[in-house]
């Protein structure tokens, strides 16, 4: 999946992240984008930083299903450069947590790994698409954790992403 269309608009983020139509069985709990107002070069990020170093917005859908959450996160670069050296960044960051075997959304460059943050757990399924990366992310006091639920979350997502994209 390839595409140039850089994410920078409100809008845009909406039409990429889920809606409530699209999740059955989930209810939305909170959804927001920002547009960074002087966002890092990618020449400013040195190497060694974090991988959202050179973002230029971000947008986020959190939605719930009995104790488990399942939240998506848009990061948007200005080209598709900037993303594949974001994306190559995190995965190199996150092979020191141990991997979820999420079966590959097709045509999708991905990685999946399990990482504990505070008290929770999580599953990270994180995915590299033309100008951005997108995250799913199972969590929460009930969460199975499930690498088909993670995997049937991003073929709900990859689709509106590319909507996304290809509109004008």
């Amino acid at each position: 999946m390839d595409f140039d269309t850089v994410f920078k608009t409100e809008e845009r983020f909406k039409q990429g992240l889920p809606d409530p139509a699209s999740m059955g069985g989930w209810t939305p709990q909170d959804a927001s984008a920002r547009v960074e107002e002087e966002p890092e070069s990618a020449g400013q990020c040195a190497a060694d930083t974090d991988w959202e170093c050179a973002r230029i917005a971000r947008g986020k859908a959190k939605f719930e299903a009995v104790g488990e959450e399942a939240l998506f996160e848009i990061t948007a670069f200005a080209d598709k450069k900037a993303a594949q050296d974001a994306c190559r960044k995190e995965k190199t960051g996150s092979a020191k947590y141990t991997k979820a075997q999420v079966p590959p959304v097709s045509g999708v460059e991905s990685h999946a790994y399990y990482r504990n943050v505070g008290s929770e757990n999580g599953l990270y399924l994180t995915m590299c698409l033309g100008t951005v990366i997108a995250e799913v992310t199972l969590a929460g006091p009930n969460s199975t954790l499930d690498p088909a639920t993670a995997h049937s979350l991003a073929q709900v997502f990859v689709p509106r992403i590319q909507k996304a994209a290809a509109a004008s």
